[in-house]
């Protein structure tokens, strides 16, 4: 299950038996303010998304609408929402089905709209490396560690020590993207699966062609 970027405001005031006018009151913030954005005619920024979070005892990332769809339909005009420059930072994070080979945010969009998951985002608090990407685990390979629905939350700007989990790409012939142990030594980079159950992968280094697309900074787990 992953996040739009409307908020819960509506099912929250229904949850709690609240009027606007309450919520209202407990916030600060307008009833018209708040009218528009319960019923999504208005953008919200981060100190109203802090306010109404604070008001209903839930976290920030908790206030998004949770959403389902899938699309395979491709468009031209791939945007990304605004982020945040408040104290509170929040990126919109687009979700993809494949490793991106070089993260951008047009990259990572194109990547997004290509494999299902077209508008479909998480938010990720203070972070600022715009390429960032949410790659879905789409089996269970990964398991017990990561199990299908999770996803991993992938940052390019973020440097990857060892013992570190990445996206990684490797192979001289036919090159391979993965999500691996990244372990380096004096001589070797080793790849090792994240449940262990596959052989690690030793590559020489100087030799064999090996990159770090990003290192995995959290993850969002499917709860349902």
């Amino acid at each position: 299950m992953t996040c739009s970027t409307e908020l819960r405001v509506k099912e929250l005031l229904r949850e709690k038996g609240w009027t606007t006018k309450v919520l209202a009151e407990k916030t600060g913030l307008s009833e018209s303010y708040l009218t528009h954005i319960k019923n999504g005619t208005r953008r919200w920024n981060e100190d109203s998304l802090k306010k109404l979070a604070n008001a209903f005892e839930i976290s920030p990332t908790e206030m998004f609408v949770q959403r389902r769809q899938r699309t395979d339909n491709i468009s031209n005009n791939v945007t990304l929402p605004e982020t945040s420059e408040a104290e509170l930072k929040i990126q919109i994070v687009p979700v993809v089905g494949d490793i991106p080979a070089n993260p951008s945010p047009y990259n990572n969009q194109l990547m997004q709209v290509t494999t299902g998951f077209k508008d479909i985002f998480v938010p990720v608090l203070n972070s600022e490396d715009s390429s960032m990407f949410a790659y879905t685990v789409e089996s269970n390979t990964l398991a017990p560690v990561f199990i299908k629905g999770d996803l991993l939350i992938i940052s390019p700007e973020t440097w990857t020590r060892s013992g570190d989990i990445a996206a990684v790409e490797y192979g001289n012939d036919v090159p391979v993207r993965t999500i691996a142990q990244v372990t380096y030594t004096e001589d070797f980079i080793v790849l090792e699966s994240i449940n262990h159950k596959q052989p690690p992968i030793a590559l020489i280094r100087g030799k064999d062609q090996f990159r770090i697309i990003g290192r995995v900074i959290a993850r969002h787990q499917n709860l349902v």
